[in-house]
């Protein structure tokens, strides 16, 4: 069962930066989920949010402000936002990937850059799962290229999305895990789609989720699981 570090360690520093990250990287993650929106300016940014208030102390959407103006903001602890090729640098392909599609319209743009590394870095197709809520989105990728690994999230439960996943010929489905049955589990393996599982905070949905041969587990957590 893989660890995947939710946002970095979400739980122990401030989601969706470089320090999260290298926080998730000390307890040995198999992979790191961020989540991606497009600023002003065209670039791809790590944030979860479509805008600012929550996470850092500026104020409105981040598509309405360019890069420079976003690297002005910082998080509570007083760090910055990151962009994708910014992280992408820090990770140089040491763990698997998984991109959560949050923002309008960043399927072809995310596709785009993440098809440039992979061409002049140590990156392959294989190091990155590219997930969304908004399925038009998985379907935009699907209809460019087969080489990308897509993720089908839900905040319902497995059998919602099975057919979904079925017609995009993905390799993964992600339920929440306060929701999640061990039959769906089995279900959707026997249906051959790995379960990446979100938010897995606690001790004994760890154990259940590995008890239930779940492939993956996204948590904020790193360190406790």
């Amino acid at each position: 069962m893989k660890i995947i570090g939710h946002r970095g360690a979400a739980g122990l520093v401030a989601e969706n930066t470089v320090e999260s990250i290298a926080e998730a990287f000390k307890y040995n993650v198999d992979g790191i989920e961020i989540d991606i929106h497009k600023c002003k300016s065209g670039e791809l940014v790590v944030i979860h949010d479509e805008t600012l208030e929550r996470t850092t102390n500026g104020k409105g959407k981040v598509s309405e402000f360019t890069l420079q103006e976003l690297k002005k903001y910082r998080t509570k602890e007083g760090y910055r936002i990151p962009t994708l090729n910014e992280v992408l640098d820090f990770i140089n392909a040491k763990c698997i990937l998984n991109i959560e599609l949050k923002g309008i319209g960043t399927a072809g743009p995310v596709m785009e850059l993440l098809e440039r590394r992979i061409k002049d870095s140590d990156w392959d197709y294989d190091d990155f799962i590219l997930s969304s809520f908004d399925h038009s989105q998985l379907f935009q990728i699907k209809s460019k290229t087969f080489k990308f690994k897509l993720g089908v999230l839900t905040e319902k439960n497995i059998p919602s999305i099975l057919k979904v996943a079925e017609v995009l010929e993905a390799f993964s489905v992600h339920p929440p895990i306060l929701s999640l049955q061990k039959e769906e589990v089995t279900s959707a393996k026997n249906n051959g789609f790995k379960v990446y599982t979100w938010t897995v905070n606690d001790s004994s949905k760890i154990k259940s989720s590995k008890t239930w041969k779940v492939d993956g587990i996204i948590t904020d957590f790193p360190n406790f699981a």
